[in-house]
């Protein structure tokens, strides 16, 4: 018995001894010393050995165990340390190579400019409102005061889905939705995409962006306004903007005005960018037509507004000196580059 113990301990370890593979160890961990190994069969079989042979016996029979036990757990480590490194050969990394760079988009110059403005007037205490791009002929119109009759429809001629759907000429449709659902005091402003069926040039386009204002509430006046665009030119293009306001007309405010902004580059002196004016054109504005409030179920003798629109495309171009609108909606990466 002793002898078969012995040469059962050597077979093992010479098996241990060329097995390569996880696999391979776990079977023959499993034929040695497994339930039905040979070990286990004669450690069973004690029994029917003599009294005074089982002590022996059995102690061989615990040492082989440990042995082969050990055995397999030293070999086990060795195939992992082994495994693990031939990992890390295949995956070492080269610290001194040069990286592989990504290409990383930017904001574009539209979007930059429109979410400053947004915030810039967010500070003020006005909400940002959305709407439809494709409007009714009565919100983008009819209820501006802006009739089918009205001579203003001739300068916003547009892109028309039937004869009462239209894409919207501005975003004004978006203050008279807000005020048929809203309550005054109202202080918002309506940023998006506006359609016009202008020729493309250097300073038009069929599509372009508008931020419209409107503030409802009692006892609003063309103080407020003014005061209003005074802080945005100056948080928007330096402290020592000033605006001017030139008379004008627009159907759904009444007085208007044309609002420039003094030349941020030449300080009113006079520059390229102003054309020797000193003074930039960026928005319209007035006190809101008591039709427009009448309209929207306000009544004009308990409140008053006033309302500004712009477009943002100008205020890019402005901003950075681009004399071209057409760059904006170009996608050329090397222009886009600069605003990253």
């Amino acid at each position: 018995m002793k002898d078969r113990l012995m040469n059962l301990q050597a077979e093992c370890l010479q098996k241990l001894d060329s097995a390569n593979t996880l696999a391979a160890l776990e079977e023959i961990r499993v034929t040695y010393l497994g339930k039905k190994g040979p070990l286990t069969e004669i450690l069973r079989g004690m029994g029917a050995l003599p009294a005074e042979e089982r002590p022996i016996v059995g102690e061989i029979a615990n040492q082989v165990r440990t042995t082969l036990a050990d055995a397999l757990a030293a070999k086990k480590e060795a195939l992992g340390a082994a495994a693990d490194a031939a990992r890390l050969e295949a995956e070492k990394l080269d610290v001194t190579a040069p990286a592989v760079l990504k290409n990383l988009g930017g904001r574009h110059p539209i979007a930059l400019v429109q979410e400053e403005i947004e915030n810039i007037f967010i500070s003020m205490g006005f909400s940002v409102e959305d709407g439809p791009e494709v409007e009714t002929d009565y919100y983008n119109f009819e209820a501006l005061n802006t009739p089918a009759d009205h001579p203003a429809r001739d300068v916003q001629d547009t892109f028309y889905v039937t004869e009462k759907v239209l894409l919207r000429t501005q975003t004004s449709p978006v203050q008279a939705r807000t005020m048929e659902k809203t309550n005054p005091p109202i202080r918002m402003i309506c940023p998006g995409r506006v359609y016009r069926s202008d020729a493309v040039d250097a300073t038009h386009s069929p599509m372009f962006h508008q931020i419209e204002g409107l503030v409802v509430d009692r006892g609003i006046t063309m103080g407020d306004l003014k005061g209003t665009l005074d802080l945005f030119a100056q948080k928007m293009f330096g402290e020592q903007t000033k605006t001017r306001f030139r008379p004008h007309h627009f159907p759904f405010t009444e007085p208007s005005a044309e609002v420039d902004v003094s030349c941020f580059v030449c300080g009113g002196e006079g520059c390229s960018l102003c054309k020797g004016e000193g003074w930039i054109e960026i928005l319209g504005a007035g006190m809101v037509h008591p039709n427009v409030l009448r309209a929207s179920g306000i009544d004009p003798e308990e409140y008053s507004g006033f309302a500004f629109g712009m477009g943002v495309e100008r205020i890019v171009m402005t901003r950075y000196g681009i004399n071209d609108m057409r760059y904006l909606y170009e996608n050329d990466v090397r222009f886009l580059r600069q605003f990253s």
